[in-house]
């Protein structure tokens, strides 16, 4: 178990190169963008890629989970024949979709809030949107054979690249908000025919209409899920902003690309865990092996959720040159990121529970449970931001995450029941709230020599609490060093 954990915690490492790099590109577009946009201005970039990845799901329509799917049990055709049809379909709807975008663009920049003066903005993010979806099968083809070092590298890449385009278009050029939509559709584009011609050979001129009617039946439940999911993620900007201004959709935005760190870690892990389970689903002991994971995994968000807290507020008043990492004027946000960060420890268990739905194929009910999420979401925005502004878009975050996690738990144990270790996972969460509650009693000056050191002493506590409490147990770690050595000898 622990050699085939290994694998699992490698091969998401190697993925998680690609997010760590890439997210912390990102993450450095967030203190560029405060200082070179106003709080209105990325309130604008927000409200769109909000509507952006809404639309994503449509324009995919399940077909990324639906190749792994079937292409991992080859059940109708072959390997090129699984790659080709569901991306002939995704390039000719594409197309289509970004096309009617782009000629109704004055149409449909009034429709979601944005000024007819600026329906450009919505015209580059509809060939945004064709870019990332013709990448969608390109991209599912590299993790289903194992290629993480190639995927990690194009990610890197695609990032890279639009970072330095948004420098030379919104510093040299002042294009300001015009120059992250050009970016990205140019970052997009370039990273495609990259991808294509990696991958390329595994397309020929062929469709099965047998397999497209299998493709259908598994990844059209992923639409309603998936725009359900990405409401939980993105829904609280155009509510917020309904009920608030942009500068506060800008202030919460700059706030929650806080709790990056913690996303990482899940999309690393999800990376490869999707492949990884479908792998194992029919080996022995696998239930056993799953359980495990979650137990582990779940150790790791909980570091991250302690570390990332504790040391907020000493980040966003790190000096660079004459200026703070963070603008001052984003400052009165940094109290959403712990509930953030909390939201994304349960987009980690959704991501483990969902084992059972792959496996025994019943995505049909992904929207009955991504659905009830996002109308908690949507519920308690309306019912917080008006009391608690940006902080209900928070909790409402979180409660959203909290319904969906355990939901999807209930409806994957109905069909493929696996015993987590919720002992382990009970004294897991002591330790955690243990040390969170005195991070808040003992109150320390940010960015002090004194503050550094006693929450650097909180962290350590935790990893004592966590062996101490036999969270992971002393021969688990002895046989996992083993198995270290063993594969580096």
């Amino acid at each position: 178990m622990i050699e085939k954990i290994l694998r699992l915690g490698k091969e998401a490492a190697i993925y998680g190169l690609s997010s760590i790099v890439g997210r912390f590109l990102n993450f450095l577009l967030v203190p560029f963008y405060t200082n070179y946009l106003l709080p209105s201005e990325y309130g604008v970039v927000a409200n769109l890629y909000a509507y952006i990845a809404c639309v994503l799901i449509v324009y995919g329509y399940g077909m990324e989970q639906a190749y792994m799917r079937f292409v991992s049990s080859l059940e109708y055709g072959d390997t090129k024949e699984h790659f080709s049809t569901p991306f002939l379909s995704l390039m000719v709807t594409s197309v289509l979709f970004s096309g009617a975008i782009h000629l109704f663009s004055s149409d449909v920049s009034e429709w979601i809030g944005i000024d007819r003066t600026q329906s450009y903005f919505v015209a580059y993010a509809a060939w945004i949107l064709c870019f990332d979806t013709l990448m969608v099968v390109p991209y599912a083809s590299l993790r289903m054979a194992q290629k993480a070092k190639v995927f990690a590298a194009l990610r890197i890449l695609h990032i890279v690249l639009s970072l330095a385009l948004n420098i030379v278009l919104i510093v040299l050029l002042g294009l300001k908000a015009e120059g992250v939509f050009i970016a990205n559709l140019i970052a997009s584009g370039v990273t495609f025919f990259i991808l294509m011609s990696l991958t390329g050979k595994q397309f020929v001129p062929s469709f099965s209409p047998k397999l497209y009617r299998e493709l259908l039946r598994f990844g059209l439940p992923y639409i309603p899920s998936g725009l359900a999911t990405v409401a939980m993620q993105v829904i609280d900007r155009p509510i917020l902003k309904s009920l608030t201004n942009d500068a506060t959709v800008g202030i919460y935005q700059a706030n929650f690309r806080l709790g990056v760190l913690m996303m990482l870690v899940v999309s690393m892990f999800d990376y490869a865990w999707r492949p990884f389970f479908l792998t194992h689903a029919r080996d022995e002991g696998a239930k056993e092996l799953f359980a495990r994971v979650f137990t582990y995994f779940s150790v790791l968000m909980v570091f991250v959720f302690l570390a990332v807290s504790l040391f907020i507020d000493d980040l966003v008043r790190i000096h660079i040159g004459g200026g703070y990492f963070f603008s001052p004027a984003y400052w009165s946000g940094v109290e959403i990121v712990p509930w953030i960060l909390l939201a994304f420890i349960f987009t980690g268990a959704y991501a483990n529970f969902v084992v059972g739905v792959n496996i025994e194929k019943k995505t049909k009910y992904l929207p009955l449970v991504t659905g009830t999420g996002a109308v908690v979401s949507i519920g308690v925005n309306f019912a917080l931001i008006p009391q608690y502004g940006m902080m209900g878009s928070a909790y409402a975050t979180l409660a959203a995450y909290v319904v969906m996690a355990v939901g999807m738990y209930f409806v994957s144990q109905r069909f493929y029941p696996i015993r987590y270790e919720w002992g382990r996972l009970f004294r897991l969460a002591v330790a955690g709230a243990a040390v969170y509650v005195l991070s808040i009693l003992w109150s320390v000056e940010p960015l002090s020599f004194e503050g550094i050191a006693v929450k650097f002493l909180l962290c350590v506590s935790f990893v004592v609490l966590v062996i101490a409490l036999k969270v992971v147990m002393p021969a688990e770690l002895s046989s996992t060093k083993s198995a270290i050595q063993g594969t580096s000898q």
